[in-house]
């Protein structure tokens, strides 16, 4: 390599860096330095009343997670979050795709409704929470008109419903959840739904295969990959979610999720420290069931090749 060829490398080199170098600062500011200060204050006794005496050189601690992990309804609201999470991520998924395939072939109005289906996402989520709590309120809400008994959709804990004990508050922050969402499924689905061959599915078509057999065996395989990139998406989303349910709720009547209880312990207990160690313990929890979920996925493809 000449003297004029590793020139120029050094040249390209420093005008690398200096291109990335904003967002880089920009990452080092809004992501790791807020990360790293949280970290360091779930091992500290940090208090709203003591804040300013913590720091890099304070005394360091366990007993943020042992109160954390030890405190009652923890693992009831983890359990929560958990039920929360999966059912939300697979009701919008599902959704999204019945509305991608209703709205695949083309009609008039297509493109309307299309855009009508965007609402709820675009949507602020303090009105579309306020839109819900109108509408599933136990004395005026227009759901409960149409129905013989009314039912307080956002406060009742528990109901029954055929003989079954359902969670009903929780059921109606997960429909949310699912209703709120589904849109972003839909645009994912159907961009890959137009550019999927139609040569597979004539042929399909051609041998006799009914709607539901080319729907499992010639359409679904080729989305496998999207949906399983969208359940990843959302179940990250959706396991740190917390003004939905905040807002719909407060938390209470059995849907009391992990990231509520961290923020209850910031505002109403100003144990900053404890908050940060529950915050962290959740963060773990999402990482592992991540990575078990990632291996899943990568065996059942090298399985499929």
């Amino acid at each position: 390599m000449t003297t004029r060829e590793r020139t120029l490398r050094r040249q390209e080199g420093r005008a690398g860096l200096l291109l990335i170098s904003p967002t880089l600062v920009i990452t080092l500011v809004v992501v790791v330095v807020p990360l790293l200060w949280a970290i360091m204050l779930a091992f500290q006794d940090a208090r709203l009343i003591n804040i300013r005496q913590t720091g890099l050189l304070g005394n360091y601690t366990l007993e943020n997670f042992t109160y954390v992990l030890a405190e009652p309804g923890f693992w009831s609201s983890l359990v929560t979050t958990l039920v929360y999470t999966v059912a939300g991520t697979a009701l919008s998924i599902a959704i999204g795709l019945a509305a991608a395939l209703a709205l695949r072939r083309r009609f008039a109005g297509r493109t309307l409704v299309r855009a009508a289906f965007l609402i709820p996402y675009v949507a602020p989520v303090v009105a579309a929470a306020f839109l819900w709590e109108v509408m599933l309120n136990p004395q005026y809400g227009i759901v409960n008109t149409w129905l013989g008994e009314p039912i307080a959709f956002l406060s009742q804990s528990t109901g029954t419903f055929l003989g079954v004990q359902v969670p009903v508050a929780l059921l109606t922050v997960i429909a949310f959840e699912a209703w709120r969402y589904f849109p972003f499924a839909f645009l994912f689905l159907t961009a890959r739904l137009h550019s999927l061959p139609a040569d597979l599915e004539e042929a399909a078509l051609i041998d006799g295969a009914t709607p539901t057999q080319r729907f499992r065996h010639v359409i679904l395989p080729q989305l496998w990959r999207i949906i399983a990139l969208l359940s990843v998406l959302r179940f990250v989303f959706t396991f740190t979610k917390f003004d939905d349910v905040y807002l719909l709720t407060g938390g209470g009547a059995g849907t009391e999720v992990v990231s509520v209880r961290v923020y209850d312990l910031l505002t109403s207990r100003n144990d900053i420290g404890a908050s940060a160690a529950q915050a962290l313990v959740l963060a773990v929890v999402l990482m592992v069931f991540l990575v078990i979920y990632l291996r899943f996925f990568s065996g059942a493809e090298e399985e499929r090749e």
